[in-house]
């Protein structure tokens, strides 16, 4: 059986469907583009030779607990610092805002580590002096430790692009590899916390972190797994978070979730109707035929029969009144003449019998008998008037 829908029922389905195409919309429009994800650069997303993808599967794979930190610097865990934790800076490509960098520099004073690398890291870094960097195409050097460090633990060489003669002289820096002509480590003390600063990312790098002991060196620098939190910045990078991490870290996710309960609840409550349109029963407030012939009987031992056709006629010509919408000042004759005219009745036999009502309600004397059939007769008309009581033909019978 074809089931048509209300226009209630379209609403509901044209409103359901615009709330699913407004969700796939915005889901196409926040999700990031398949080239945000690192795939040029010192980004961990990256499988090309200078990306770090392999320098941030080798620290998992050592145990260490390490995440990709894909939001802003002032996001991080309040206590992250004081547990510790290193933030990997790898050649960032975007400027940082002034709160990042006071970010940063809390986070070192805190006690946190942070491993950078590249020349525009000393943008993100407090007292940290600029340097050039080398030729992109230059060959890659071997440099040796020139200070006593845990860095140089089991890596006594490691390989790297050389910077253009990078000599830091403030009183926190101290160089750890180096050459006669340019340093290419370097350790800031900030606070309670430490600078690793690499003049070039290559040593964690998916080509040269299997180079000479740049596995090693790369292990020294983020420290012991003892359980410390490395934060892997790729925020920096241009990848950021999505929007429903965002929204994950907010109370909209339960507002969602209780807006879907509702708009659930809406649907399977809704009620539609399938079957045959049926009209309400109405029950009739007149009394059924036997009482009034048992009502009849009682008036004629009263000798009492206008009184009953009284009742009746009342009765009647309040249901007609309604029915034709007539005044109640409207005469007998007028009430004849419109129930002709509107419900087809025979104007005379519905004249007759209101008139003669009329003469029993002034008080006219009648024989029992004529006033019984008079009161069948008000009644027969007001059960015409009664939607479902008779058939059609039957009520404009007359």
């Amino acid at each position: 059986m074809h089931l048509g829908l209300e226009r209630s029922e379209r609403k509901l389905v044209l409103g359901a469907g615009v709330l699913l195409v407004i969700l796939v919309v915005v889901s196409v429009l926040v999700s990031p583009p398949e080239n945000a994800n690192g795939t040029g650069g010192a980004s961990s997303y990256s499988a090309e030779w200078s990306g770090t993808k392999a320098g941030y599967l080798f620290l998992q794979g050592m145990g260490y607990r390490v995440e990709r930190w894909e939001s802003q610097p002032q996001e991080l865990p309040d206590k992250a610092a004081e547990e510790g934790a290193v933030l990997i800076l790898a050649e960032p490509s975007q400027k940082p805002t002034e709160g990042d960098k006071r970010t940063i520099r809390m986070f070192l004073q805190r006690g946190g580590t942070v491993l950078a690398t590249g020349a525009k890291v000393a943008e993100f870094l407090p007292d940290a002096q600029k340097f050039e960097e080398g030729e992109k195409f230059a060959a890659y050097e071997t440099f040796h430790p020139v200070e006593v460090s845990p860095l140089v633990r089991d890596a006594q060489e490691i390989r790297m692009n050389p910077p253009e003669k990078w000599r830091p002289s403030g009183k926190s820096e101290m160089i750890v590899y180096g050459n006669q002509t340019t340093a290419a480590v370097v350790t800031i003390s900030v606070g309670k916390g430490q600078v690793i600063w690499w003049a070039d990312s290559y040593p964690m790098t998916n080509g040269g972190l299997r180079d000479a002991n740049n596995a090693q060196f790369f292990l020294n620098s983020v420290g012991e797994p003892d359980g410390r939190q490395i934060y892997w910045d790729e925020y920096f990078h241009g990848v950021e978070s999505s929007f429903w991490s965002y929204l994950a870290k907010t109370p909209a996710p339960w507002g969602l979730v209780q807006i879907g309960i509702v708009f659930l609840a809406v649907v399977l409550t809704f009620s539609r109707r399938t079957g045959p349109v049926r009209a309400p029963q109405n029950t009739s407030k007149l009394p059924p035929l036997e009482f009034v012939e048992t009502l009849g009987d009682l008036y004629q031992e009263a000798h009492a029969g206008t009184t009953a056709v009284r009742i009746m006629y009342e009765r009647m010509r309040f249901q007609l009144l309604r029915t034709l919408g007539l005044p109640g000042t409207a005469s007998s004759k007028e009430l004849a003449q419109s129930a002709s005219e509107a419900l087809r009745w025979n104007r005379s036999e519905i004249a007759a019998v209101l008139e003669k009502s009329e003469q029993a309600k002034r008080g006219h004397a009648m024989e029992e008998k004529e006033c019984l059939t008079l009161v069948k007769q008000l009644y027969w008309y007001s059960q015409k008037l009664e939607p479902g009581k008779m058939p059609a033909e039957e009520r404009s019978r007359g």
